[in-house]
C-alpha cells in the first residue's frame, strides 16, 4: 500500500498524473480495501485531510495525510464530490486543502467515490433506498402467490414475520428522499409502480415528509391490501391534509369503490359543477366544511367572516342545502368528497 501512495505534488503533468491516479485507485478496489483503508490511502495521495460521510449512518470519517484520524477542527472542503449507488446518493467525499486546489484533485475524488460505493456495496449494509421495481410490484401485486412475495420481501432486505407498512406517494421530489424523510432510520424501499410511488418500510413517520408531498398510508399487514389501502388513502389526500391513513377513514373509505358514473349522477355532486368554475367558491367550501366554523374558515381563507357568510349564503342557495344545518353540511361534505375521488 504504501509503494502505491503517490503524492499528487510530485505527479508528472496533468494526462500522466490522472492515468496514476486511476490506477492507484483501480489497485486498490482491486485488493477490496475498506473504507478506512480507502481514506487513508487518499488522504496520503492528496496531501490534505480528506472525508468520507455515509448518509445512512450519519458519521464522518476524517483523515490526515499521516493516515491518523484527524483532530483539528474540520475546514472547509475545498472539493466535495457525491458518492452514488443504484443512481442514488448514499454519501459524500471531500478535500479539506488549506491552499489553492490541486489540479488533479476532481479526479481523486471522483475515483475515491467510486471505490467507496464499491466498498459499500461489497461490505454493506448499502442502505440504498431505490429498489427493482419488478421486485417491489411481486411484493405488493394482488396477482402473486405468498411464496413469491415473501421471497420477494426477503430480496428486498425485510426479514420474516416483520411487518411492512406500504405507503402510496404522490410527489415531484425523488423517491428517495421521500423514503427518508418518512423512515430515516429502519429498512425502507421505494419504487415508482403504475405513476404513483409505493414505499415500504418497517415503520413509518410521515410527520417529516417536506411540503408538496402527497400520501396514503396503508398500514402493516399483508402487503399486496396494504398497498390497494394505501392507494385509496392517497386519492383522500388534499393539500390541506396531505398525508391520510386508510385506517383513519372508516366508512368513508367506501366511497372510492362507488362506480364513477353512479357519483357524476348524484345530485349533491353534479349541483358541485355548477360552482366549480368559480375557484373561490369552490375553496370558501372547501375551508367551511374542512373546518365546520365560519370564524375558522374566514381565518384560513384570510377574510372577514362576513364576506364568508355571505359566501356560502349565496353557494347554499345554489346547491339548494342549508350549509348552518348539520345535515346540510355533512351532504356538502360528502359530495366535496366524491368529487375530489372522481378527480383523483
Amino acid at each position: 500500500m504504501e509503494a502505491l501512495a503517490l503524492r499528487v505534488s510530485g505527479l508528472d503533468p496533468y494526462v500522466d498524473g490522472a492515468i496514476r491516479v486511476v490506477a492507484f485507485y483501480d489497485t486498490l478496489m482491486r485488493r477490496r480495501v475498506d473504507l478506512p483503508a480507502l481514506a487513508r490511502a487518499s488522504a496520503g495521495l492528496a496531501e490534505c485531510v480528506t472525508g468520507i460521510r455515509l448518509h445512512g449512518t450519519g458519521r464522518a470519517v476524517r483523515v490526515s495525510p499521516l493516515g491518523t484520524e484527524a483532530t483539528t477542527a474540520p475546514f472547509p472542503a475545498s472539493t466535495t464530490v457525491a458518492v452514488t449507488l443504484d443512481e442514488e446518493e448514499i454519501g459524500e467525499v471531500w478535500l479539506e486543502r488549506t491552499g489553492p486546489p490541486n489540479p488533479l484533485d476532481d479526479i481523486v475524488l471522483d475515483r475515491l467515490a467510486i471505490a467507496v460505493a464499491a466498498a459499500v456495496e461489497r461490505y454493506g449494509p448499502a442502505r440504498t433506498t431505490m429498489a427493482d421495481p419488478a421486485l417491489v410490484e411481486l411484493a405488493v401485486g394482488a396477482e402473486g402467490d405468498e411464496v413469491a412475495r415473501a421471497r420477494a420481501l426477503r430480496l428486498l432486505g425485510f426479514a420474516a414475520g416483520v411487518p411492512v407498512h406500504v405507503v402510496a406517494v404522490c410527489s415531484e421530489l425523488p423517491l428517495d428522499q421521500v423514503g427518508g424523510r418518512m423512515c430515516p432510520t429502519g429498512l425502507v424501499k421505494a419504487a415508482p409502480l403504475d405513476d404513483v410511488g409505493v414505499v415500504l418500510a418497517a415503520a413509518v413517520d410521515p410527520a417529516g415528509l417536506p411540503p408538496g408531498v402527497r400520501a396514503g398510508v396503508g398500514g402493516p399487514g399483508s402487503p399486496d391490501l396494504s398497498w390497494r389501502r394505501a392507494r385509496t388513502a392517497l386519492r383522500f389526500t388534499t393539500a390541506r391534509e396531505p398525508v391520510v391513513h386508510h385506517a383513519d377513514l372508516g366508512a368513508l373509505a367506501l366511497l372510492a369503490d362507488l362506480p364513477p358514473d353512479v357519483a357524476r349522477a348524484n345530485p349533491d355532486v353534479a349541483a358541485l359543477a355548477r360552482i366549480a368554475a368559480v375557484p373561490e367558491d369552490l375553496e370558501t367550501l372547501d375551508a367551511y366544511c374542512a373546518t365546520g366554523s365560519l370564524r375558522r374558515a374566514a381565518d384560513l381563507l384570510h377574510l372577514h367572516h362576513s364576506s364568508v357568510a355571505r359566501r356560502l349564503d349565496q353557494l347554499g342557495k345554489v346547491l339548494g342545502l342549508d350549509l348552518t344545518d348539520p345535515a346540510g353540511l355533512t351532504r356538502a361534505r360528502l359530495a366535496l368528497t366524491v368529487r375530489r375521488l372522481l378527480d383523483s
